[in-house]
């Protein structure tokens, strides 16, 4: 019998408006290059037209993760990328997923994937489309754990796959994104115990404790 305790159930993510304020407190917008009032007029609209339980994002070509990142926060503690992941910002969305264009876009039904936790990205990326759904982007992840701390919990983190960084000969790095919590080991350093983590995995590997963010579709 596992150890690990079981999952805490999510609330619904806060409204559009409210997601929008949190984004515009935490000076997204400025990393964007929006207005304030541009990002509020979209979620503004975005609500009118009833939409619930969405998640807010910008396209990460105006706010990359490397910016994001530091913004997480675990109680005191906040968040960074691993030391050796300098080509953060490099990881795009894989082909054949559909981003829209603008500086902006919603993301329904998003979910954690706790239920294909000990799967590989290699395992878990044909699953989600066979289930019609799309792997969050490394931002969009992000996104999520700024409005919704409470997806990033021991025991039960996730992937973002994707976002993948394709080789100069084409072919994709074996890296896949991840966002968890750190131990404080290693190279994270004892003073970044418990904080929120940008890190990579291996796309053959399984780990117990990562699951696959996704989302039932973009707009």
């Amino acid at each position: 019998m596992s150890d690990i305790a079981p999952a805490r159930a999510l609330l619904p993510l806060p409204s559009p408006t409210a997601q929008a304020e949190r984004l515009v407190e935490l000076g997204v917008h400025e990393i964007a290059g929006l207005d304030a009032a541009e990002l509020r007029a979209f979620a503004e609209e975005a609500e009118g037209a009833g939409e619930r339980d969405v998640l807010l994002t910008v396209h990460p070509d105006r706010a990359p993760a490397s910016a994001l990142a530091p913004l997480l926060r675990r109680g005191d503690k906040a968040g960074f990328v691993v030391v050796d992941m300098t080509d953060v910002d490099d990881f795009a969305p894989l082909d054949g997923l559909t981003v829209p264009d603008g500086p902006l876009h919603l993301l329904s039904a998003v979910d954690r994937g706790d239920d294909m936790a000990d799967w590989s990205p290699d395992e878990a990326l044909p699953a989600l489309a066979k289930r019609g759904r799309t792997p969050l982007l490394l931002t969009e992840g992000i996104h999520w754990v700024l409005q919704q701390p409470a997806a990033l919990e021991r025991n039960h983190c996730f992937m973002a796959i994707g976002s993948r960084l394709r080789k100069a000969d084409g072919s994709l790095d074996a890296r896949t994104p991840a966002i968890w919590i750190s131990n404080g080991t290693g190279r994270d350093g004892r003073e970044r115990r418990d904080a929120p983590k940008v890190g990579w995995c291996w796309a053959g590997n399984r780990h117990t404790w990562l699951g696959f963010g996704s989302a039932a579709g973009r707009a």
